[in-house]
C-alpha cells in the first residue's frame, strides 16, 4: 500500500516551523512588556513558558490575568507590527522545508497549517517565496474557540483535510503545541527551534526530534508513526 493510499496528512505550526522566526517574536513580546512596565523579561522565558499560545493567553500569564479580549487584541496587534518591521527582511523558509515539501506532495499527502497566529501574519508569513500556495487548510487561533494547548486548531485543520486525527502528523517547535497534537490524538515531529531536543524528546506522542527539514523525509516520518 502506498502512501497516498493510506491517507496521511501532515500539519504544520507556522512559527518556528516553516520560518525560523520564534526569537523575533519573543524579542517583539518583551518590548511590548518593557512599554507596559514589566521589567526583568527575556525573550528565553517568553520561549519557555508561552510560546505557541494565543495572545490573549501571553498577556494574561504576563501582564495582566484579567485584561479584557478586546484589548489583548489591540495589544497583540501592536506587537505583531512590531514583528513585521523586525522581519520583513529576512523571512527565508526553513532549511530543507521546500524539498520535504515536494517531495510530500509527490506522495500526495494533503498539508496543513495550525498556527497560534492571527490573519495577518499568516497572510505575511504565508505568501513567502516557496510557501505561497502549499497549503490546502490553514487554521488560525482566531478561527477556534480555544488556543494551543486545546487541540481545537490542530482537530480543525484535520476536518479540512478530511484526515482521521490519528493519520495526521503535526510539525511543532512548542511545548503548548506539542501537548495541542497529543490531545487531538496525533502524532508529532518537533523541531528544536524553541526548546533543546532533550526536552522535545521527552514530549507525549513525539517521534521524531529534528533542527529543520534538511535530513527528514515524508518517508521518514510515515515509517515512525
Amino acid at each position: 500500500m502506498t502512501v497516498s493510499q493510506q491517507h496521511y496528512a501532515f500539519i504544520f505550526d507556522m512559527d518556528g516551523v516553516l520560518v525560523d522566526n520564534m526569537y523575533l517574536h519573543a524579542r517583539s513580546w518583551v518590548e511590548l512588556f518593557r512599554d507596559y512596565g514589566l521589567e526583568g523579561m527575556d525573550p528565553e522565558r517568553y520561549l519557555r513558558e508561552t510560546a505557541g499560545m494565543k495572545g490573549l493567553d501571553v498577556l494574561r500569564h504576563f501582564l495582566d490575568p484579567g485584561i479584557s479580549p478586546e484589548e489583548a487584541d489591540r495589544l497583540t496587534e501592536l506587537k505583531d507590527f512590531l514583528y513585521r518591521v523586525m522581519y520583513r527582511e529576512e523571512m527565508r523558509p526553513m532549511r530543507g522545508l521546500e524539498r520535504f515539501l515536494d517531495r510530500a506532495a509527490e506522495l500526495d499527502i494533503p498539508l496543513g497549517v495550525g498556527t497560534g497566529a492571527g490573519a495577518r501574519n499568516i497572510d505575511y508569513t504565508l505568501a513567502t517565496p516557496g510557501l505561497k500556495d502549499r497549503f490546502k487548510a490553514v487554521v488560525g487561533s482566531h478561527q477556534v474557540p480555544h488556543g494551543k494547548p486545546n487541540p481545537d486548531i490542530f482537530l480543525k485543520v484535520a476536518e479540512l483535510l478530511d484526515t482521521e486525527p490519528s493519520r495526521c502528523v503535526v510539525f511543532e517547535d512548542a511545548l503548548p503545541g506539542v501537548e495541542a497534537a497529543s490531545r487531538a490524538g496525533m502524532k508529532a515531529v518537533a523541531l528544536t527551534t524553541t526548546n533543546p531536543a532533550d526536552v522535545m524528546s521527552r514530549c507525549k506522542g513525539v517521534i521524531e526530534v529534528v533542527d529543520d527539514f534538511t535530513s527528514l523525509t515524508p518517508e521518514q516520518v510515515i515509517a515512525g508513526i
